[in-house]
Formats: C-alpha cells, structure tokens, sequence
C-alpha cells in the first residue's frame, strides 16, 4: 500500500517518461509534490523502489523506469486512454464512431473516480479524545468531492455535531489546513494530544470550539492551546 505522497510521485515520474521520455529532476519533483527539501523525495524514491514500483538504471543521469502502477482511479483512466487511442487504429473509415464510443466510456470512468486517501483514526466529536495517527490505513473517496491541496479521513466519535448533520459512525473527509474562518467546522487539536472536531470562532486571545448539540457546553481556551488541523469538505456514511 501506498502513502499519499508516494503514489503522487510515481504518478507524476510516470506522466513525464510518457511525455518526454526522461524522468524528472528531482527539483522538479520537489515542487511537484510542495514539499521544502529534496530529502523527501530520496525518501519517497526509496520507498517505492523498495515496493518495486520503480528501478533505477545505473550509469544514465535522472534514470528511473516505472516498473509498475497501483491500482487506483489514475491507472483506470489510463488504461481507459490506451484502449480509447487503439480503437481509434483500428477502426479505420468508422474512426469518428468509434472514437465517441470509447471516449464516452472514458467519461464514464471518470465520473466514477476514486481517490486514495490515509484514514488517520478516530476524532471525538464530543469531548476530545487522543489523536489517532494510523498511517497504515487508506480509504478511496470520490475524488469529485475533493478540493485542492491535501485531504485525508476520520472515523467520528460521539454525537455532539448531530445537529450539523454529523453523527457518530460517519466518516468525514477533511482539508488540511492551518486557518479556518470563524464559523467553520475544524479539527482542532487541544494541547497537542488531543483532537475534536467542532465549529471554530476566533475572538482576540481566545478559540471557542462551539458544539452542535444543545446537550453539550461551549468549550474555550487560550488561543495558543489550539491548532488548527484541517476543515470539513465532506461525509460519507454507510446504512
């Protein structure tokens, strides 16, 4: 299994050996992927060669070949181009049909896109409870529901947001991010050790992580106890 990271890199190496037939610098991986150093990405380099998804090729500069792709949504839709690129070959005089037959199964496939995303535990959304950090579970989430930057999922526990709609059991997709405007629902981590999910207003000195549960009280500390996480952009829930 893949990380976030690792699968966007090997994603963006292999978009470019098709594009132009070298690999990326890793400069240009660096900004790629919006990370500071190029450390990260001999990290990243590292870890999929050791899962063989990539080779490197001794003696040629910037030498990497793609071995193999995970199978997520980027790999269907490529294998959705291919199959879009060879019809259009083979049809010959029928070349203008048949190429809007298969690329109308293209959009299909695109529609239905699915994106891989770290479930990083459990958030209280009563009181709070420890930051789970399990990076070794993933979870795929339509990628329509999904913003820019970076996102990831946690399973909700407790019902102090059911009247945002938000209920114990449900599983929310979460942006991350630093600042969140006042009123938003966040992630909100208390003392760096425990996390609750809750919406956040912002007044001078001090954050009040407000409930969404008339059962439950306001919860206010001094600004510097509480940092920001990420924000709610969307739920999934199974019934």
């Amino acid at each position: 299994m893949l990380t976030r990271k690792q699968q966007e890199l090997l994603l963006f190496i292999h978009d470019r050996l098709g594009k132009d037939g070298i690999s990326p610098s890793f400069d240009e991986m660096k900004d790629a992927l919006r990370l500071k150093s190029k450390s990260g990405i001999h990290r990243l380099i590292s870890g999929l060669e050791e899962r063989g998804f990539i080779r490197r090729l001794a003696h040629r500069a910037r030498a990497l070949e793609v071995i193999k792709l995970p199978e997520t949504a980027s790999q269907k839709l490529s294998s959705a181009v291919q199959r879009t690129t060879a019809a259009v070959k083979q049809t010959g005089e029928r070349i203008g049909a048949a190429a809007a037959h298969v690329m109308g199964r293209v959009a299909e496939q695109v529609s239905d896109a699915v994106t891989q995303l770290p479930l990083l535990g459990r958030i209280a959304a009563g009181t709070g409870i420890e930051a789970l950090r399990d990076t070794t579970r993933f979870m795929d989430v339509p990628t329509a529901l999904l913003g820019r930057g970076e996102h990831y999922v946690l399973e909700v526990s407790g019902d102090s947001m059911v009247e945002a709609g938000i209920h114990d059991g449900d599983t929310v997709i979460i942006q991350q991010c630093e600042m969140v405007d006042n009123g938003t629902i966040a992630v909100a981590l208390i003392d760096e050790q425990e996390v609750t999910l809750k919406s956040l207003y912002k007044k001078g000195n001090v954050v009040d992580l407000v409930p969404a549960n008339h059962n439950y009280k306001t919860m206010t500390y001094p600004a510097q106890r509480i940092r920001v996480q990420g924000k709610l952009v969307g739920l999934l829930r199974r019934y």
